[in-house]
């Protein structure tokens, strides 16, 4: 039997708590300190677990690319070891993939032999198009098997593939194509969210009539829900291709690549003007995300894994398609949402049908879950007795929400810190390693490959428990990106320039005595209350600690007097009685008893419900805006337009904005 004592702090004050099972010692301080000991002797060894067509003839080189480059002189290829080297290990009748969409009410099932099969014909089917080796292709796809496919067929033939989120608006799909200039656009006829079908066709006419990049052609998927208008002599239907593939025993081999050579472009969600293209090569991506697997993850291969992601997001390109894939697991590709397809059961109906062993997805689902079923009614109906892991990243985890999963599920509930830039884990709990002690709050600690700092404007470090700047010591690990899609000063100037000898992440927080990392929220969500420098972060987690609320954003408002107010957006749990005006003049109190009269936290607003990005990121920067009366236009991310007038609504009840 496992035990330990969870100490966790909350607005600096301790709390102790009985917390999930854990082991009783982590194999991680000796795996970090061998790292750190010797970096390229850790790497190399973790690269064997790759098959290489020409091994690297240096594990890292500091005088190539930016910062150096890992794995230089290697070729390899992404496709051969997540589809083709499964295959010949003898797991050709194992599931690879298994395709759950409750908005189609479709079930489909993919070996790795039936992979293989699929991912060589539509190889040659790019190949037909013209695309060659470093030819770049934008997939602008729902979540269908076909975007996996077409992904690992990129891969295969040695393209580019740049995922554009489905149904992102016109013109920022325009900016991208401008960007990458892809010679092919592979896309379908519409998306599903939830109830409503999101015509694709549209919107990727009016992207590529504003681009000034044309693609030669479009390969379109028509689905049932939507069919589209097709234009001659540029859009194809994709089924009639394939066949035309199949009937002609059309294949395709897997093509040498550089290990420094990119597998994909993927651009950072939210962006406005000229989008940055993180770049992802091929080697390091590998190596990182094979052994990310088992030494994270704690997943073996031929064990069900679900990543509740979309494959627009560098969470979906890693731990959907990739990481599983290459490590010989079996990836749930999952259409649907937590909540509404068809109720807030959804995902503890996935779980137990499909036998997963661990979930990853945004501690956003398990708040809409939680805000619709706050007794977990819904997961009697369901046996997770294979379940063991529930990891949560996009957002920081607030402890009620960590807690409530906690308390219904009896498992690990894990936190971790990670970026589009980075592509895997920054900082994290290596189950696999055997877990650490958790701290409520707390991403936990960095990965071999990943030395941080905590600093202050000028690059110096800070003390521990005090919040700066969280950056990371160049070279970044394998997996990381090495630069910005042909925008090599860009790339200085964003994430190099401000913090010499460091990559800046953009995030804010502190290390603890234990060297924790606690990421309390963006650069640009710390607040600068009448001189007094405050997180956003530590203030959600006080409003998050009301039992009648399912989730919160805070984000600080123009003052006149202070610069800088805090207002607190809340959101109900179902079933609340108590009228909102008193659990707003509760949670006021509470921030004052928690944080002290120093935060000036007088305005907490409620609210049906809060904007997010469609991966589930609260939109802080546009409620902003609205509240401040600023100039703001419609994020190309909203998964819901109309929330955002329901917001200028509630401010303006309460004479704001």
């Amino acid at each position: 039997m496992f035990t330990h004592v969870r100490q966790d702090t909350i607005a600096g004050k301790d709390v102790l708590s009985r917390g999930t099972p854990m082991t009783a010692a982590s194999r991680y301080p000796d795996i970090y300190a061998r790292w750190a000991r010797d970096p390229e002797g850790f790497w190399g060894e973790a690269a064997s677990a790759i098959d290489w067509i020409e091994k690297p003839k240096k594990i890292f080189d500091k005088d190539a690319g930016i910062y150096g480059r890992w794995f230089t002189g290697g070729t390899c290829n992404t496709c051969w070891n997540a589809v083709d080297r499964q295959v010949a290990a003898g797991r050709g009748q194992q599931a690879a993939i298994i395709y759950d969409s409750p908005v189609t009410n479709t079930k489909q099932t993919f070996t790795y032999g039936r992979l293989l099969s699929e991912v060589q014909i539509l190889g040659a089917m790019l190949h037909d198009f013209g695309v060659r080796k470093g030819d770049t292709v934008i997939l602008y796809v729902p979540m269908v098997p076909e975007a996996v496919f077409a992904m690992l067929a990129c891969a295969r033939i040695g393209a580019i593939h740049s995922v554009v989120f489905g149904g992102f608006a016109p013109k920022e799909l325009a900016t991208r194509i401008n960007d990458c200039k892809p010679k092919l656009i592979l896309s379908a006829s519409c998306g599903i969210e939830g109830a409503r079908v999101i015509a694709y066709k549209p919107l990727l006419d009016e992207a590529i009539e504003l681009a000034e990049h044309k693609p030669e052609a479009c390969l379109i998927l028509q689905r049932p829900q939507a069919e589209a208008r097709m234009i001659d002599g540029r859009d194809h239907d994709w089924r009639r291709v394939w066949e035309h593939a199949v009937n002609y025993a059309k294949t395709s081999e897997c093509v040498p690549v550089a290990a420094t050579d990119p597998l994909y472009i993927l651009y950072t969600s939210g962006t406005t003007g000229i989008p940055k293209g993180v770049v992802r090569d091929n080697g390091g991506h590998m190596v990182a995300l094979k052994w990310s697997m088992k030494n994270l993850y704690n997943v073996d291969p031929g064990e069900v894994w679900w990543c509740a992601s979309d494959i627009g997001w560098v969470v979906g390109h890693s731990y959907i398609v990739y990481g599983p894939l290459l490590h010989g697991a079996t990836t749930i590709l999952y259409e649907g949402k937590p909540v509404g397809t068809p109720d807030a059961g959804a995902f503890w109906r996935v779980c137990a049908e499909h036998k997963a062993v661990s979930l990853f997805t945004a501690p956003t689902a398990f708040r809409a879950i939680r805000k619709e079923d706050p007794d977990a009614k819904l997961l009697k109906q369901h046996d997770l007795s294979k379940f063991r892991t529930l990891f949560l990243a996009g957002e920081r985890a607030d402890p009620p929400t960590i807690q409530w999963a906690e308390e219904v599920l009896k498992v690990p509930v894990i936190d971790h810190w990670w970026q589009t830039e980075t592509g895997w884990c920054i900082a994290g709990n290596p189950v696999g390693l055997g877990a650490l002690p958790v701290k409520y709050g707390s991403a936990c600690v960095p990965m071999p490959g990943y030395e941080i700092d905590v600093v202050d404007e000028a690059c110096h470090k800070v003390p521990a428990n005090k919040i700066g700047s969280i950056v990371i010591k160049l070279p970044m690990p394998p997996g990381a990106f090495p630069t910005l899609w042909q925008d090599d000063k860009r790339f200085r100037e964003a994430y190099l320039d401000e913090f010499p000898g460091y990559y800046k992440t953009a995030d804010a927080g502190y290390r603890d005595d234990d060297g924790y990392v606690y990421v309390m929220s963006r650069t640009d969500d710390i607040i600068n209350v009448a001189g007094h420098r405050l997180s956003t972060g530590g203030m959600e987690e006080v409003l998050a600690s009301h039992p009648d609320v399912a989730e919160c954003a805070v984000l600080g408002i123009k003052d006149d007097m202070k610069g800088e107010v805090p207002c607190g957006f809340i959101v109900l749990k179902s079933g609340v009685t108590k009228p909102p005006i008193e659990i707003e003049k509760e949670i006021v109190q509470l921030v004052r008893d928690k944080i002290g009269p120093v935060a000036s936290f007088k305005l907490a607003i409620t609210v049906a419900r809060l904007p997010k990005t469609r991966s589930g990121k609260i939109l802080r920067g546009t409620i902003k805006k609205i509240a401040d009366g600023d100039q703001w236009t419609m994020p190309a991310t909203i998964d819901d337009p109309a929330i955002l007038g329901e917001i200028g609504d509630a401010l303006k009840g309460k004479g704001v904005g």
